[in-house]
Formats: structure tokens, sequence, C-alpha cells
């Protein structure tokens, strides 16, 4: 069966499908939703994905939302998916499921609240908000925080303790790596004290190469854009 990713990737969570494929040898159309474009409100997407969001997936004759739904499916779908991606053993899965579940609605949300209200909310002609940015970027620090006290308790140097990466290490790393579109200096202010946030991030990295810097090689480019709405926002 033919496998279509519908993503964007300028998203967290579509990078991280991108990725896991990539890294797991799973062919796959990409098929690009630019969310710049509204590409996602168009009634043909919305028969792939009713909520309008990426990514999606189409397998054969079965679709399906949610990016942890998605990655759980196809490290469960796929027999040639290493084993530390998803562990057969219910403990781990649970463990990995309970970081999934965090993170939607720690790292995620603060994430998504300080880069729409810092400069994406000018690519879609709104106006930017500090108080929510403020209220993200708060959110967002307590979240690395946690990842850096919490979940990266363990002799292993990924999540849970684990020597290799799981699902959630590809999830959660792809969320913070959107800080590269960010000013140098607020990047250097939120991330720059985990140290072990950013030899985890190095580490996840390294163990998905060549695809983690060839699906993130847009963000500069996303940066420079950024930079420039800015710009014009500030002459108006």
């Amino acid at each position: 069966m033919e496998l279509k990713l519908y993503v964007d990737r300028l998203s967290q969570p579509s990078r991280a499908l991108l990725i896991f494929c990539k890294a797991n040898g799973i062919e796959f159309e990409e098929v690009s939703i630019l969310l710049g474009k509204l590409q996602h409100r168009s009634p043909e997407y919305a028969e792939i994905n009713p909520m309008k969001q990426v990514p999606a997936i189409v397998h054969g004759d079965f679709k399906l939302s949610e990016s942890h739904s998605i990655l759980i499916y196809l490290a469960s779908a796929f027999p040639g998916v290493a084993e530390h991606w998803y562990p057969a053993d219910v403990h781990k899965r649970a463990k990995i499921h309970s970081v999934l579940d965090w993170h939607h609605s720690n790292l995620r949300r603060g994430s998504l609240g300080y880069h729409f209200n810092t400069g994406i909310a000018l690519a879609f002609g709104r106006p930017l908000d500090p108080k929510a940015a403020a209220e993200g970027e708060k959110l967002l620090s307590a979240s690395l925080a946690t990842i850096e006290s919490l979940w990266l308790e363990g002799d292993g140097p990924f999540l849970l303790g684990n020597s290799q990466p799981s699902i959630a290490d590809l999830a959660l790393v792809c969320e913070i790596m959107q800080l590269e579109v960010a000013d140098e200096k607020d990047r250097d202010r939120i991330l720059g004290k985990h140290k072990k946030v950013l030899k985890w991030i190095e580490d996840t990295k390294n163990a998905t190469t060549p695809y983690f810097d060839e699906f993130h090689s847009l963000l500069p480019l996303a940066k420079e854009k950024l930079k420039e709405l800015k710009a014009q926002a500030s002459k108006q």
C-alpha cells in the first residue's frame, strides 16, 4: 500500500514524521500542504483531515491525523522499524505515551503560544501579542526545565533514560528546534541554560543523521522571512 504524508516542513510535527520515515526506510510520497498559503483550509484537504491541520497520512484506504497517533501507527505498521522507537514492552510504551501526552499540554502549547505571538502571526495578517507571547515563553521555559529535571533522568542520553531514541524524543526535539527561527538573543535566553537539553538535541540529531538536518534546512530561511515581516510591521 502506498503511504502519503501530508506535511509542511515548517511544521514541527510534520518534520518529526518525515525524519522518522526516512530514518526507518519507510517509503512515502510527500504531499506539501503549505500553511502560509492556507492550503490546509481547502475543501480538498478537508477530505483528508477534517480538522484541517497538518500532518496527516493516507495509507491505502486508511486516513489518520494527529502526529503522535501517526508516529505510533507507523512504528507499529511497518516491520522494518527499529524496536527502540516504540518498544513492544507495554510498560515502556506506556512511559512513551506519558511523555507524548505531557508534550501536547506543556511544551507544544508553550512553543505555539510563543512562536505565533512573536512572529508567525504576522504571516497570517494578524498583530503580535506580547502578553500572549510572554505567557507562551513562561510555559515553554518551564517545560524545558521539566525535560531537563524529569524526562532526561537516568543513565541513557535520551528521554526516560533510554540508550536509543523513541518516537517521543523525535516529537519533542522537533518542537524545540523551532527556536531556530527566533532571534539569537531570544533563543539563547530561553534554551541556552538547559545544557542537558542541548546535548540531548545533539544526540537525537546524530541518531537520525542526515535526515535531521535535511528536514530542518528551511528554518534559517523562515527566520529571515520573519525578520522581514517584523521590520515591515515596525514601520506601520
